[in-house]
């Protein structure tokens, strides 16, 4: 990983990154690929919720909500 490489509760609010990589077991591939998280999209982070809160990304026109146990197992190369 490069130093641009980040996870996705790494970034702030309102950057952009493609994703990379994802960390994770088969089920938890499956389910990201289920909702159109997959190698190779570009990202963008919405809103972070405080102490711990999910982070809403938007993926084209497309939004949704992640808790940041899923979110630190996406990386990214900041865009």
């Amino acid at each position: 990983m490069t130093e641009k490489t980040k996870s996705l509760v790494d970034l702030k609010k309102g950057s952009k990154g493609k994703i990379i990589e994802i960390q994770g077991g088969h089920g938890f591939n499956k389910r990201l690929n289920v909702l159109g998280v997959r190698e190779g999209q570009i990202v963008r982070i919405i809103t972070k919720q405080p102490l711990m809160g999910p982070l809403t990304i938007a993926m084209g026109s497309s939004q949704m909500t992640i808790g940041r146990g899923m979110a630190s197992k996406i990386f990214v190369e900041e865009l």
